[in-house]
């Protein structure tokens, strides 16, 4: 017997904990047909309708400080393993992949487009096929600005008050206070903080 088929726990707890779990799960489908409902129905939604907006991201989100916009269309995998905070802003057609936990700061400006991916999934062929696949967390620090486009990697961290030049892919942590470009991202220029 396989570590696999001796885990008791629920393909959801493996999920959440990082371990190798089974994508289409039906318990996980459960919870992405509940997200892809709000999901549908805040990106149905018009400037002109501010509270039902704001009603569906809290119902959609693990959590969306006061002050916070996001513009749809908005495109998560859960919804409620995103948590954003006060006062942030992020431009059309976020893709927050939230198989893992995403968890954005205060004061952070999203530029349109922008990916953040927590999945992984095995590089070997016989259980990528299998559909086996992992997630590592990825945390923004407050007062980050992410340009346009860009794609932040599974696992990484990136501190307060960096600077993401549009187009760039972070694949490994950036400190605070720096501007970063590239692909990958590199560090540029240190911020005063």
């Amino acid at each position: 017997m396989t570590t696999e088929q001796t885990d008791r726990r629920s393909m959801r707890e493996r999920m959440l904990a990082g371990d190798l779990y089974i994508a289409d799960d039906p318990e996980l489908a459960e919870d992405s047909a509940v997200a892809l409902d709000f999901m549908a129905a805040y990106n149905a939604t018009s400037v002109r309708q501010a509270p039902l907006r704001r009603q569906l991201l809290e119902q959609l989100l693990g959590s969306v400080g006061e002050g916070t916009e996001i513009r749809p269309p908005l495109y998560v995998d859960y919804g409620t393993n995103l948590s954003i905070g006060a006062r942030s802003f992020a431009n059309f057609g976020l893709v927050a992949l939230d198989v893992a936990a995403i968890t954005i700061g205060d004061d952070v400006q999203i530029g349109p487009n922008v990916q953040l991916l927590t999945p992984t999934h095995p590089v070997e062929p016989g259980p990528r096929r299998d559909k086996w696949e992992a997630a590592e967390p990825i945390t923004i620090g407050d007062n980050v600005w992410l340009g346009g486009g860009v794609i932040v990697c599974p696992g990484v961290s990136i501190g307060a008050n960096t600077v993401v030049g549009a187009g760039a892919v972070v694949t490994r942590d950036l400190p605070a206070n720096v501007v970063a470009v590239g692909n990958p991202a590199r560090v540029v220029r240190q911020l005063e903080p």
